[in-house]
């Protein structure tokens, strides 16, 4: 069968929407998430396993209807890598990475861009808009150019440069502001006042459906049984709302049982309105000072997300935690965990590295724990912000030491 897609419903005041419209927030300002009739599905793990290998053989559980509408670059099914050598000086024996550098764009993003410019095809969008801190900017024109759709991003002037050169080269109209994301986010929203439809964070629906596929993949290829914890870097949050609905989605089909796995959240201490929000026990977190916001972990530079309230959600009823590491440790534990194991994470994954390392000596884990983490791009991305200290020329005819 093909998509068991039913309605969209309000995350937060619950009012349902025709999913077959396009549609962005809720009219009380809340996003909008995307409800199946999950009775219909009927297909089994075993049957699922016998697809290819992306993240489209999922498909009665994401939103497009017709599998000719869909755009694919052969996204999803990224491997769960071992740290092991890391593992051991952190006190984490059973330690995994999802490393999603592997995808198309070289970020996790092209996930949620795969899916939602699928459905936006599907829906006969053919102008897309957004704000973005590089990554998703790049995804979404790429995924834009192949499915033949116009698409306008917005990028602060510190997003790295590679990420925005992807998007001009994918045809996109690229303008940089002097400013950080909620900055672009208003310049982004004449676009949409003009007929641009946008594809901002948790603004459309449909991005958490691809990001979703993180949690799906995960339990497929442990054997449809559950991690301990996830820890996520966390700046908009639609990954980690997208897993938790994931392993909900898979709970209710009867495809994994058990305790779900304990959700982390991971923030730079630079900017961690999630984690203020948790340890005050607050419901939503306010925005973060717009003028203390920085992090070398620039994809989670985030000082608010309109899915706050649905991320606190997924980290305290899952008894999980939020953490706030900085930028000496995540880029610490890049390094150290490129020479231990060979596994060189962008700064938002070397975050979740960072914050494994505090869970344990802390006592929030215990170390026999199977722990997996996100490594959601290419360090290459982030090609500015790797220690690149100048070579020490050698003469043709010099004999090298030792």
């Amino acid at each position: 069968m093909s998509s068991a897609l039913s309605h969209l419903e309000c995350g937060r005041c619950g009012t349902r929407y025709d999913a077959d419209v396009p549609q962005n927030l809720c009219t009380c300002g809340r996003p909008l998430l995307a409800r199946y009739d999950l009775g219909r599905v009927t297909v089994t793990p075993a049957e699922v396993a016998a697809r290819p290998p992306d993240l489209w053989r999922y498909r009665e559980l994401l939103p497009v209807r017709d599998p000719g509408n869909v755009v694919t670059l052969g996204e999803g099914m990224t491997p769960l890598v071992p740290v092991p050598r890391f593992g051991v000086r952190a006190g984490v024996l059973d330690l995994l990475v999802k490393d999603e550098a592997l995808l198309p764009t070289g970020s996790f993003k092209a996930r949620g861009a795969a899916v939602g410019v699928s459905r936006a095809h599907e829906l006969g969008i053919t102008r897309i808009t957004m704000p973005t801190n590089g990554n998703a900017g790049a995804a979404w024109a790429t995924y834009a150019a192949r499915a033949g759709m116009e698409a306008l991003v917005v990028a602060p002037a510190l997003a790295p440069a590679f990420t925005r050169a992807e998007a001009v080269l994918a045809g996109a109209r690229v303008h940089v502001v002097d400013g950080l994301i909620a900055d672009a986010g208003r310049l982004a929203a004449q676009a949409v006042e003009r007929g641009w439809f946008s594809t901002a964070t948790l603004r459309e629906p449909y991005r958490v459906e691809g990001k979703k596929t993180m949690g799906i993949e995960i339990a497929e290829q442990l054997g449809w049984r559950l991690p301990d914890v996830i820890v996520y870097p966390t700046g908009g949050g639609v990954g980690l709302i997208g897993i938790r609905k994931a392993l909900d989605e898979l709970r209710e089909l009867g495809w994994i049982s058990g305790p779900l796995p304990r959700l982390v959240a991971v923030q730079a201490t630079g900017c961690a309105p999630i984690v203020r929000a948790f340890e005050s026990g607050a419901e939503t977190a306010d925005p973060w000072p717009a003028d203390q916001a920085r992090t070398a972990a620039f994809g989670i530079n985030v000082a608010g997300t309109l899915g706050d309230f649905l991320v606190l959600d997924a980290v305290r009823d899952s008894g999980g935690t939020a953490v706030a590491v900085p930028d000496d440790e995540i880029m610490a534990a890049q390094a150290e965990c490129a020479a231990s194991d060979g596994m060189l994470m962008c700064p938002e994954g070397a975050a979740t590295l960072a914050a494994v390392r505090r869970l344990r000596s802390g006592g929030w884990l215990s170390g026999d724990e199977r722990v997996v983490v996100l490594n959601t791009g290419a360090a290459a991305n982030y090609a500015d912000t790797l220690p690149m200290p100048p070579p020490a020329l050698l003469s043709p005819d010099a004999v090298l030491p030792g």
